[in-house]
């Protein structure tokens, strides 16, 4: 399959073979959307009217926490807590009645600005994954070779290529999906399980062997969760 401008981004994630490759994928995503908001879009208009209609997930808040920019968050923020204020809270009557003001909160509670552009990202770049499968042997060799699928993504992919891949390929991704899943599940089994046997006096000592397991709670965590547990610390 000949490379285009639509293939090369997913070979890019794909050919350095670390990690979950979807996670990779909308971490991407995650990065260039937090990066796009904090820098100069902050200030362009159709930017600012979704920001302050969606606001942001607390895991966005925290990834925008730790960009250098602080006055952008706060611009963002002075301007969402004006539209809630106004929405929501300064609203009398008929049109305020508690039952619409229970609504209105529990939608700004459930959205997010970079969840709605990663989705929106996410679902045209498994489209081009699932096209790249069905097109090429290459390609559906390299899948096969990923360190692992995250539970969470296994999930994902599966549900989707139920409905979206071409059945004369479903069979087999769906199992490769499984397999690599299943696999890395048991090596991770065999490091926690080392590391609680560590713990164990007659494995103490400066000569004691960790192999692999210093740190398998972290990637046992990135594993179940698709996410890094260092992110909400």
């Amino acid at each position: 399959m000949r490379e285009s401008i639509l293939t090369i981004p997913i070979s890019e994630i794909f050919e350095p073979k670390c990690g979950c490759p979807i996670c990779t994928m909308r971490e991407m995503l995650e990065q260039r959307t937090i990066e796009y908001i904090m820098g100069a879009a902050m200030m362009e208009p159709d930017v600012r009217i979704e920001t302050n209609r969606l606001g942001f997930c607390r895991e966005h808040y925290n990834m925008m926490l730790k960009q250098k920019n602080r006055l952008s968050l706060a611009l963002m923020l002075q301007t969402h807590l004006e539209t809630i204020n106004n929405d929501i809270f300064e609203k009398k009557g008929l049109f305020g009645s508690t039952s619409k003001k229970q609504k209105s909160i529990s939608e700004y509670d459930h959205s997010c600005f970079v969840c709605s552009k990663v989705d929106w990202g996410m679902e045209r770049l498994m489209v081009t994954v699932f096209d790249m499968y069905e097109n090429s042997e290459d390609f559906r060799r390299l899948f096969s070779e990923q360190p692992y699928i995250c539970m969470r993504d296994c999930e994902i992919l599966i549900e989707k290529a139920q409905s979206d891949l071409n059945k004369k390929y479903q069979s087999s991704f769906i199992s490769t999906c499984i397999d690599l899943a299943g696999k890395y599940c048991g090596e991770l089994y065999d490091d926690v399980s080392h590391y609680c046997s560590m713990y164990d006096y007659r494995n103490s000592g400066p000569d004691a062997d960790w192999g692999n397991s210093r740190d398998s709670i972290e990637r046992a965590i990135k594993f179940l969760t698709g996410r890094d547990a260092q992110r909400e610390l």
